[in-house]
């Protein structure tokens, strides 16, 4: 077997096996998540939804004319 078809081949082998475990990694998330009782979902739920709250907010304050106009001052 010439050496580049082999290394090839190794390459292949070890790509193909990340890509394994990481799918059995996935897995094992979802059934993890599948096993969590209803409570702790909608904790979790109304815990997303203050973060994307948040940053709504954030993006708000970062795209004020008023912070890029003290941020170009505090360049000076």
């Amino acid at each position: 077997m010439p050496g580049t078809t082999m290394v090839f081949l190794i390459v292949l082998i070890a790509v193909g096996f990340g890509t394994v475990r990481e799918i059995y990694a996935k897995r094992l998330e979802m059934k993890k998540l599948d096993g969590m009782n209803q409570s702790e979902k909608q904790a979790m739920q109304e815990e997303i939804k203050h973060l994307k709250s948040r940053v709504a907010t954030l993006e708000q304050i970062i795209t004020d004319d008023g912070y890029q106009v003290a941020k170009e001052i505090n360049k000076l």
